[in-house]
């Protein structure tokens, strides 16, 4: 069985939050950056064979154990073909075809659907309160980003694109409860997080030569520092502290975060990209944070 968890955030659970928060809020306008020249599946190979490379690199510094029986080694492959690469190579190829806004509010339902897959594979009682602010965080991610989704035409293509979101998200979430298994054999989250990796940079490696993929690299400034940023900041610093998290709080509170980073993208994009605030948008950003709140266990502890 996965590790016991707590019902609140402590300091140290706080501090791994929000760091998950500022670094995944930022990657939406690396990832911009990393489409066009190189294929979505080979710009990820590059990503994740960097972020395993300085992964296993910082857990072989700490001299973390990194030895394993097969049957974790499995467990390790399957968080690394499900939430280190098939999850974003198909929100790589939905952003073709679908506004980021919509994907946006897709990847928001990672939170309920953890809760759901917890309850269903491991038997956790779902809070009434916890789903009903996974509820509030959704429903504020639509708001935000309902002018978007308003303003695109929803055609076969779009509903490839979302069909595309949905099974990333549900593949994150399918990878977050691989990792609880992973966690629930006391691996450290450098060693966990290092070999998930090394095993989605093969899958990667696979589909890159199945489907002919080109192995080209653009040496632009742009494309190499979101590389970069996507590699070190968004995969191999946030990944080290979601699964802490994870450990801490468990998957359907920690899936919270994907409710509340794009709240910083949009912060970011009002400064870069001329976004302008509405009434709406307003009314989303309260109704994420009321959610932050009742999920995360803030508002009151329990005895």
């Amino acid at each position: 069985m996965p590790h016991a968890t707590t019902s609140s955030l402590d300091p140290k659970g706080a501090a791994l939050y929000a760091t998950l928060i500022l670094v995944w809020g930022t990657s939406w306008i690396a990832i911009h950056h990393q489409l066009g020249v190189v294929t979505p599946v080979v710009s990820l190979l590059w990503r994740f064979v960097l972020a395993a490379s300085i992964c296993m690199g910082l857990a072989l510094i700490r001299c973390e154990r990194m030895a394993f029986p097969a049957r974790l080694h499995l467990m390790f492959a399957l968080v690394g073909v499900l939430m280190f690469s098939t999850n974003f190579l198909l929100f790589y190829l939905a952003g073709r075809h679908v506004p980021t806004g919509l994907l946006a509010v897709v990847f928001a339902l990672a939170s309920p659907i953890n809760l759901g897959l917890s309850a269903l594979l491991f038997r956790k009682q779902v809070e009434p309160r916890v789903l009903g602010g996974a509820a509030l965080g959704v429903a504020g991610v639509a708001a935000l980003y309902a002018p978007e989704i308003a303003g695109t035409g929803f055609d076969l293509a779009a509903a490839g694109g979302l069909a595309l979101a949905l099974g990333g998200t549900l593949s994150f979430c399918l990878g977050n409860m691989a990792s609880s298994v992973v966690q629930s054999e006391g691996v450290s989250d450098y060693a966990a997080t290092a070999w998930g990796m090394s095993y989605g940079a093969v899958w990667l490696l696979a589909l890159s030569l199945a489907t002919g993929a080109e192995f080209a690299f653009d040496f632009r400034v742009p494309y190499v520092a979101s590389l970069l940023w996507l590699a070190i900041g968004s995969s191999a610093v946030a990944f080290i502290a979601y699964l802490s998290l994870i450990k801490r709080i468990g998957p359907g509170r920690a899936g919270f975060a994907t409710v509340l980073f794009p709240v910083v993208a949009l912060a970011i994009s009002s400064v870069f990209e001329d976004y302008h605030w509405t009434a709406l948008s307003i009314l989303g950003l309260a109704l994420v944070a009321a959610g932050n709140v009742v999920v995360l266990g803030l508002a009151r502890k329990r005895g």
